[in-house]
């Protein structure tokens, strides 16, 4: 047995509906039960020495460990961390036969740190806000009621009198969360580009960055917590769109309540081993922690075309809008029947229903980043951004303006002519990302197909072989396998692409057409160097992708012809 990770819970979680710390602990299989049942006898003794009597415990179960959890107040959660691991030592002690920890100076140590923690200041403006009905945000650096435009931020350490706050000019605006393995970011910018059609001024984060009514803020992943307080606070922000990451809703939990809808695009394996979620019933589990935070007569967007949603959604108790690409698909059709709410794709259209209203929305071919519907996969988008657009109350017009105006999606399926060849610039990183892009090449025309390739090294090397296995589908001419050393993430140099490229040769790919880059950016170099006027090259960019944009741009500012020497 082996302690792997403490750490707090800052907000409603997969584990508890409210804020606490948590432990991740291996177990072997023999290990496990009494494991378990030591802790608990030792957390609830020490949760009532401290006073949390009340206090909830909760444990997951995992193969080859566990899940340890206990609620505690917002003021008290380094506190926490330290009960939490306390008893997690006492119950070592006790299955290996070590002395066991003395749990009165134990208690009287964890009493200490609870009271030096507490800050009933911050309790107060909290409870303050739950009276007035807003939206309370805290951190390690600030505290904020209310959201956007109608938020106010104060240092942690000076907080006000709730009584002298002006509470009447404090409010929320509405939040829209969208989840999922695939098609986050490009969703996202839909709703943005709907909602400023709508007239209103949108905040986005991402794992690009944080936007407010299209200026970038910061660059970065920002789909994570501290990105989402960060944007919430911005005084500009009239609805507030936040890329949800399953990171951050393991690590940390959920930002927000009372969001107005929420969206989850699509279930696939990708960053499986992590915090316990081992499959991808685990995986569709956590990423649907994001129902906690719709409010009561909020709705949920799922995806009809994925059995993991599917499977999973009689768990959920609220409103569902299902989106599907194809009209026929049973459970929108039974959704229908029910006078319940869908998007789905109808004779090249992109339909909303609404009980017995049918709208068509928009047409395949106007929205520019499905590529005239050859990119499925953001039809697939396009029709959740509907849905969760309908959610939000936003209008029909304005979803087709915004749908219509979204030309730059920033290096997610981009296609264009550069000197003679084609290219199709993209993001994808994991399997069923992969299997989109590829479904899109094969639409597109190209003499010769390239394609640069690449993976983080926090995959297993069965899920980098599998990210091999789904690019080797398209057959490509050539395959330059490129080195990300910005996210080698614990593997060495050069190891995870010879993994991808000892899959691709076992598969039957030459071995002179496979070669290695050792960055991003030199891969792509060595893709235009080798392009002919009439070729496909496939640009999967991820680390380097504003580097690349610049070099696209700089090709085609100086009428650069494929066949031709790059510039230095």
């Amino acid at each position: 047995m082996q302690l792997l990770d403490s750490r707090r819970l800052t907000g409603p979680n997969l584990l508890l509906d409210r804020a606490g710390a948590v432990l991740e602990v291996s177990l072997a299989p023999e290990e496990a039960e009494p494991a378990v049942a030591a802790w608990l006898k030792n957390i609830r003794g020490m949760q009532e020495a401290v006073g949390w009597g009340t206090e909830e415990v909760a444990v997951r179960r995992f193969p080859g460990g566990a899940s340890l959890a206990i609620s505690a107040p917002i003021d008290s959660l380094y506190a926490a961390t330290e009960v939490n691991e306390w008893a997690w030592s006492a119950a070592e002690a006790q299955l290996t036969g070590e002395p066991a920890p003395d749990p009165v100076p134990a208690a009287a140590r964890l009493r200490a740190m609870i009271a030096q923690e507490a800050n009933p200041a911050l309790l107060a403006l909290r409870d303050a806000a739950a009276t007035h009905e807003v939206s309370f945000l805290w951190d390690d650096d600030k505290i904020s009621v209310g959201l956007g435009t109608g938020s106010l931020t104060w240092p942690a350490n000076a907080l006000p009198d709730p009584a002298a706050v002006g509470w009447d000019d404090v409010h929320d605006v509405p939040v829209l969360l969208v989840t999922g393995t695939n098609g986050k970011t490009t969703s996202v910018r839909m709703l943005s580009a709907i909602a400023k059609a709508a007239g209103q001024i949108p905040g986005i984060t991402s794992t690009d960055g944080i936007e407010v009514d299209g200026e970038v803020v910061d660059l970065g992943d920002y789909s994570g917590p501290g990105g989402a307080r960060t944007l919430l606070r911005d005084r500009r922000v009239e609805i507030a769109i936040l890329e949800t990451a399953r990171g951050g809703m393991l690590r940390r939990g959920l930002t927000v309540t009372g969001a107005a809808a929420a969206l989850v695009t699509n279930i696939a394996a990708d960053h499986l081993g992590e915090f316990g979620i081992l499959d991808l019933h685990a995986l569709t589990e956590a990423k649907l922690v994001i129902a906690q935070a719709v409010r009561p007569g909020g709705r949920i967007v799922l995806n009809a075309d994925d059995s993991q949603l599917l499977e999973a959604a009689g768990l959920l108790t609220i409103p569902v809008t299902w989106f599907s690409l194809d009209a026929a698909n049973p459970r929108v059709r039974a959704h229908l029947a029910a006078g319940s709410d869908c998007c789905f794709l109808e004779g090249g259209s992109l339909v909303l229903a609404q009980g017995s209203e049918r709208t068509a929305v928009v047409r395949v071919e106007e929205i520019p980043v499905t590529l005239g519907g050859v990119a499925r996969h953001n039809v697939t988008n396009a029709l959740g951004a509907i849905g969760l657009a309908a959610a939000a109350g936003l209008q029909v017009d304005a979803m087709a303006k915004g749908l219509r105006s979204l030309k730059n999606n920033l290096g997610r399926a981009v296609s264009m002519e550069l000197g003679g060849a084609h290219v199709l610039l993209d993001y994808a990183h994991n399997p069923h990302g992969m299997a989109a892009i590829v479904d899109a090449a094969r639409l597109l025309p190209g003499n010769r197909r390239l394609l640069v390739l690449g993976q983080a090294g926090d995959r297993n090397d069965e899920a980098i072989r599998e990210l091999a296995r789904a690019a080797w589908t398209l057959r490509p001419d050539r395959i330059i396998v490129k080195e990300m050393p910005e996210m080698l993430r614990g593997r060495r140099p050069g190891e995870v692409p010879a993994v991808l490229r000892d899959e691709l040769l076992r598969l039957g790919a030459a071995a002179e057409s496979v070669t290695i880059a050792g960055t991003e950016l030199e891969a792509i170099r060595e893709a235009l160097a080798w392009a002919q006027p009439e070729d496909l090259l496939i640009l999967l960019a991820h680390t380097q992708r504003d580097a690349v944009l610049a070099l696209i741009d700089q090709l085609q500012t100086i009428d650069w012809r494929a066949g031709e020497k790059l510039p230095d």
